[in-house]
C-alpha cells in the first residue's frame, strides 16, 4: 500500500524549481507514495493521507494560518536527494514554534519511512487483528494468578486500540482452532512439512511434535485466507494451553516468512500493535520477549528458575536478561543469526509442544512498547551484549541487554513484555510518532 500525498505549492505549479523537484519525488518515491495533482496553499485539498511540500519559500512566514489548516504533520522534502534542504531548517523551526507539526527527513530512507507510516495509518482503518482465546484469566486456565493481571484482556484496552487506530479486534475460539488443527490428516501435514523441512532446522523432535506444529500453521492459515484484512494474529497459547497439544511458535515463523504477518505471543494485543507500528514502517528486525531486570533480583530469578544473573562488566542495575518460553523468544528465521525448533521448555504447555531457539544479532537494539491509552510509547536504546545459557531452567538461551539507566527504566516500564528492534531507532520512531500523534517516553 502506498501513501496518498498531495503536493502543495505557494504561487504556481509551473515554477521550474517546483516542477523539477516534484518530478524527482515521483521517481524517488515510486514504491512508497502516490502523488496527486498539486494544490495551491489555501485551496481545498482532496482526501489524502498527508501533504508534502516539494518546495519551500519565504512565503511560509506570511502564510502560517493557511499552513495550520493543512493535515498535520506536513512533510517537507525539498532537496533532489529526497531529503529536506538545509536551507529550510529555519522555516521548519519557525513553523514548529507556531505549533505546526513538521517532518523534514534527513535521508531518503527516512522519507520513505514517513510515507510507509502515512500508508499504514490508512491501512489500519481497514484492518483486523485476530486473537484466538476463549475465557482468558477468568478461571480454569493455566497460571491465572499471573494472567488475570494483564491489561490486554480488558474491554477497555480493545476499545482504546480501536478508537485510536481504527483497527478492529476479531476474536475466535482457541479451543475450536485446536480441534480444527487436530482434524487435519497426518498425510496433509506431512506434505506441507516436506516442502519446508529442508529450510527448517529441528532438534530432538518427534514426528508427532512436528506434524502438530504444522497442523496449527495450516489451521491458522485457513482463517487468514478467509480474511485478507488480517494484519496481525495471536493466540492465548500459555494461559489456555490445555486446549492444544502444541504451541504456535512455528506457525508465527512460517506466516511471517510467507506473508509478513505480525504475530502475538499470548494474544498480547498491545505487543501486536507495537510490532505493527514498527514492522510496517521501519526496515528493522523485531520480536517480543520478557524483560528480567537484574535489579529485580530474586523475583526475576525465581520465575526463570535460574540461580543468578549472568556476569557483566559495569553496573549490574543497567542490565536486563531477556527470555521467553525457555529461550530468547519467537524470532523469524529471516531475522536470525541462529535458528532451530526445539522441544518445549515450560511446564505450562503440552509435552508435545515446541519452542524456537533463535538469536538476533548482537549490537545496538531499541526497546519499544505502547503505553495505555496508546497515545504514547516507551522507547529505550540499548545494546544486546551476549547470550546466556542456564541448564535445567526456563532460560536455556536468553539475551543480556545493557541500557543507559536501569533504575529509571524499571520505574518506568510499561510491561514485562517489550518489543526488541535491531539498531538504535529513536530518531526514526520520532517520525512515526508525529504521524500517529504519539508522545515518546524515553529512558
Amino acid at each position: 500500500m502506498k501513501a496518498i500525498l498531495v503536493p502543495i505549492y505557494f504561487r504556481t505549479p509551473d515554477d521550474p524549481d517546483f516542477k523539477t523537484q516534484l518530478q524527482k519525488l515521483h521517481e524517488l518515491l515510486t514504491d512508497e507514495a502516490e502523488l496527486l495533482k498539486p494544490v495551491k496553499l489555501g485551496e481545498e485539498i482532496p482526501e489524502t493521507d498527508g501533504v508534502i511540500f516539494p518546495e519551500m519559500l519565504g512565503d511560509a512566514y506570511r502564510e502560517v494560518e493557511k499552513i495550520k489548516q493543512l493535515p498535520q504533520p506536513i512533510l517537507i522534502v525539498t532537496s533532489e536527494f529526497g531529503t529536506v534542504s538545509m536551507w529550510d531548517w529555519e522555516i521548519n523551526s519557525y513553523l514548529a514554534a507556531k505549533g505546526i507539526k513538521v517532518i523534514g527527513p534527513t535521508s531518503l530512507e527516512k522519507t520513505r519511512q514517513v510515507c510507509r507510516t502515512f500508508a499504514l495509518k490508512r491501512q489500519l482503518t481497514d484492518s483486523n487483528m485476530l486473537v484466538y482465546q476463549d475465557s482468558p484469566a477468568s478461571g480454569g486456565g493455566k497460571q491465572n494468578e499471573i494472567f488475570k493481571r494483564f491489561y490486554w484482556w480488558e474491554a477497555e484496552c480493545i476499545q482504546a486500540i480501536e478508537n485510536k487506530y481504527g483497527v478492529s479486534i476479531v476474536k475466535k475460539s482457541f479451543k475450536k482452532l485446536a480441534e480444527e488443527a487436530r482434524s487435519i490428516s497426518d498425510k496433509a501435514a506431512q506434505a506441507v512439512w516436506e516442502e519446508r523441512r529442508a529450510n527448517t532446522p529441528t532438534v530432538n523432535l518427534s514426528e508427532r511434535a512436528i506434524l502438530s506444529a504444522v497442523k496449527t500453521y495450516m489451521a491458522v492459515k485457513r482463517d487468514l485466507d478467509d480474511d485478507p484484512n488480517i494484519i496481525a494474529a495471536g493466540i492465548n497459547c500459555l494461559n489456555e494451553s490445555m486446549y492444544s497439544e502444541t504451541t504456535p511458535c512455528l506457525t508465527w515463523n512460517f506466516l511471517y516468512e510467507d506473508q509478513r504477518l505480525i504475530w502475538g505471543c499470548e494474544a498480547d494485543l498491545v505487543s501486536m500493535l507495537t510490532k505493527v507500528l514498527v514492522g510496517k514502517t521501519l526496515d528493522v528486525s523485531f520480536m517480543m520477549t520478557n524483560l528480567y531486570p537484574f535489579q529485580m533480583g530474586y523475583a526475576a530469578l525465581k520465575h526463570e528458575k535460574i540461580p543468578y544473573f549472568p556476569k557483566v562488566e559495569g553496573a549490574p542495575e543497567n542490565h536486563i536478561l531477556a527470555a521467553h518460553c525457555g529461550y530468547f523468544g519467537v524470532v523469524p528465521q529471516s531475522f536470525s543469526t541462529e535458528w532451530k525448533l526445539q522441544e518445549k521448555v515450560l511446564a505450562i504447555v503440552d509435552e508435545n509442544a515446541t519452542a524456537i531457539d533463535a538469536r538476533l544479532p548482537e549490537g545496538d537494539i531499541t526497546l519499544v512498547k505502547l503505553i495505555p491509552p496508546f497515545d504514547r510509547w516507551s522507547i529505550v536504546e540499548g545494546d544486546l551484549l551476549k547470550y546466556a545459557q542456564f541448564e535445567n531452567s526456563d532460560c536455556l538461551n536468553g539475551a543480556v541487554i545493557r541500557v543507559p539507566n536501569g533504575k529509571r527504566l524499571v520505574d518506568d516500564l510499561a510491561s514485562h513484555h517489550y518489543i526488541i528492534t535491531t539498531g538504535h531507532n529513536l530518531n526514526d520512531l520520532e517520525m512515526v510518532s508525529k504521524v500517529f500523534d504519539l508522545e515518546l517516553i524515553t529512558t
